[in-house]
């Protein structure tokens, strides 16, 4: 694959190294805007359809979440099903735009650290264990993949975020 063709990020050329690098260092980028940015510009929505810059962090966050629980469920089982995160109706139920932004940036690193750390642990068969992942298709997917999606959610997100608070931005 090559890369996104709105992003412009590559996650599918990314080595299990570039992948632990890219987790923690995407989310620390996130975690900056989340802190720096005012809590109104960050709830604001200037693009019709579309989430505030904070609702996009929660998501991330909980991105974040949902694939160590992955990863730790593809260690522990053979083929799981891995259950849809819901993340529409998870942005509603649990108030994503609500939320305080300077928390959600702190909980958003921890969660990259989390995942980091339980994919560094993990030797050459931990890294191909597998699981049917239920997005874009249902498919068989591996730790690694995973790992590689995530790395472009957040480059993906963070990307989102950007262009969101440019459009806030006076001319």
């Amino acid at each position: 694959m090559a890369a996104c063709p709105e992003c412009g990020y590559d996650f599918s050329s990314l080595d299990r190294r570039q992948i632990l690098r890219a987790l923690t260092s995407l989310a620390d980028e996130q975690r900056r805007l989340l802190e720096s940015v005012s809590a109104d510009q960050l709830r604001a929505h200037p693009r019709p359809g579309s989430w505030s810059a904070l609702e996009y962090g929660c998501h991330v966050r909980d991105v974040l979440r949902f694939q160590r629980d992955r990863v730790l469920r593809a260690q522990a089982e053979d083929g799981p099903w891995f259950g849809s995160m819901r993340r529409d109706e998870r942005a509603v139920e649990e108030r994503y735009n609500g939320q305080d932004p300077r928390a959600v940036a702190g909980q958003l690193a921890a969660a990259a650290r989390q995942l980091a750390a339980t994919l560094s642990g993990l030797d050459e068969a931990g890294w191909l264990r597998a699981g049917v992942y239920p997005w874009p298709t249902r498919e068989v997917r591996t730790v690694e993949w995973i790992g590689q999606r995530t790395a472009h959610e957040l480059a993906h997100h963070l990307f989102d975020c950007r262009r969101l608070l440019a459009v806030g931005e006076p001319g």
